[in-house]
């Protein structure tokens, strides 16, 4: 499946949302250190509904373990700030999704780490700042598993 990557994340009800998607959807969660809330948080809770026990959740110290760790596919960086439309690269299995902290997104120097065309962006109207993250992690994550078929789905 994929690779959900939160870089920093700061406020527990969107992690919580996102763990509830990547339970659902069979993404894995990554956070990357420091978190701005303890994984025991209320509201994290709350918004996650209990999903910890399904979501496969694994915290970082930092992006450099995480890397070392080793994405099993290729590392895609999400942000305004991107340069590649969303829906124009063909994902595969295994491929990962790095977002930033909802405050002020992902460093450049993190963003320049990567090819230009692995830096992806959601198109907006003008004048707008950013989707919230658990929806824009939303957008992404269903248009990739969407291109794979909809693999391990329960079909109706």
């Amino acid at each position: 499946m994929f690779d959900v990557v939160l870089y920093q994340p700061e406020i527990p009800p969107n992690t919580g949302n996102i763990m509830r998607l990547c339970a659902n959807s069979g993404a894995r969660l990554h956070l990357i250190e420091p978190l701005g809330f303890e994984l025991e948080d209320r509201q994290l809770r709350r918004a996650g509904l209990d999903y910890r026990e399904w979501a496969s959740v694994v915290v970082h110290a930092s992006l450099r373990a995480y890397l070392k760790a080793g994405p099993e596919g290729k590392l895609y960086a999400c942000s305004t700030r991107g340069s590649a439309p969303y829906t124009r690269p063909a994902f595969r299995p295994g491929d990962a999704f790095l977002f930033g902290p909802e405050t002020r997104g992902l460093p450049q120097a993190v963003l320049e780490g990567l090819p230009e065309q692995d830096r992806l962006f959601i198109p907006m109207q003008p004048d707008n700042r950013s989707l919230n993250l658990s929806n824009a992690v939303a957008v992404i994550l269903f248009e990739a598993w969407r291109q794979i078929g909809f693999e391990g789905a329960l079909r109706r």
